[in-house]
């Protein structure tokens, strides 16, 4: 592995750490529970979950490191020339599904990748982001969750926000269902734009970041009143996720392709989910409001 390597993976651990204290302490009641693991072509990680807690249904934070001598598919798809070469992977990747339907549930994920082979420059790249999906969306919610996105990129570039907004806006979009998968946020992946340590602190901006946008917000709706009719819709809004995850997901296909782990991969689905032939919301109703957030747009 490269110093680079070397330095990103001590970052995403002590990230890792953070992001579990602050969760456990904003949860009050459940903990986190580690699994550590090993792949047999090479690397392993730390899959952590905390379930049945006061605030959270279930919450889940990976770190993992894996390495192996041929990329998958997924991962050579944007880059042919690389196809057959070797590879480093190491991220944190989250999910947070809470209990309350009027708390959004919440993913977030840090990436970084090396690749080589014989005759070729080795290349890497970070990716990542966050985003967030609500059931019942409050605009100041929504608008605390982009203006840190906003500022955490502004010290990058003025077009750095607006490029990736609309990135996340286009990768979290069902197509057979015309919908995005909720109110966006950030996402970014292949940058290796102005060097190795420029990509690394905005990568570490977006990690670090996330808390920032997802607390206050958590804070606020953790405690909300709500009944079996807000439950039952929140469970049936979750196929979307569940949908978006098992088909368009990278995140997802790499993981699969490349041998990983699955429990850690599929980790990210939704402990309780239901589906429903051909529902349609109440006119009016709270629940029919969704679809106007389902669409991109300008928040702030």
């Amino acid at each position: 592995m490269s110093q680079q390597t070397d330095r990103v993976e001590q970052f995403l651990r002590a990230l890792q750490d953070r992001i579990c204290a602050a969760v456990e302490q904003l949860d009050g009641k459940a903990k986190f529970v580690e699994d550590a693991w090993t792949r047999p072509a090479g690397g392993g990680g730390r899959t952590r979950v905390l379930r049945d807690g006061a605030v959270f249904e279930q919450a889940g934070v990976n770190f993992s490191l894996v390495h192996g001598s041929q990329l998958p598919p997924s991962a050579t798809a944007h880059r042919p020339e690389l196809a057959g070469g070797g590879f480093v992977a190491t991220g944190v990747s989250l999910v947070l599904h809470p209990h309350n339907p009027y708390l959004p549930t919440t993913h977030a994920n840090v990436r970084y990748f090396e690749a080589g082979k014989d005759g070729l420059e080795p290349v890497w790249w970070f990716g990542g982001g966050f985003d967030l999906t609500p059931f019942y969306p409050f605009d100041e919610d929504v608008a605390h969750w982009h203006t840190v996105a906003r500022d955490l990129c502004a010290p990058f570039g003025a077009d750095v926000y607006p490029r990736y907004k609309k990135w996340c806006d286009e990768y979290f979009y069902l197509k057979h269902r015309a919908e995005t998968r909720g109110v966006g946020g950030l996402f970014y992946d292949d940058l290796n734009e102005g060097g190795f340590e420029r990509c690394f602190d905005f990568t570490k901006a977006v990690g670090q970041g996330f808390l920032d946008a997802y607390l206050p917000i958590a804070e606020r709706r953790k405690d909300t009143p709500h009944g079996e009719r807000e439950r039952e819709f929140q469970l049936y809004r979750r196929g979307r996720y569940v949908e978006f995850n098992l088909v368009y997901d990278r995140g997802t296909l790499f993981g699969l392709q490349s041998g990983g782990r699955t429990e850690s991969i599929l980790m990210s689905l939704p402990p309780r989910v239901r589906f429903e032939y051909a529902y349609t919301p109440e006119p009016d109703s709270a629940e029919a409001r969704l679809a106007d957030y389902l669409k991109p747009r300008d928040w702030l």
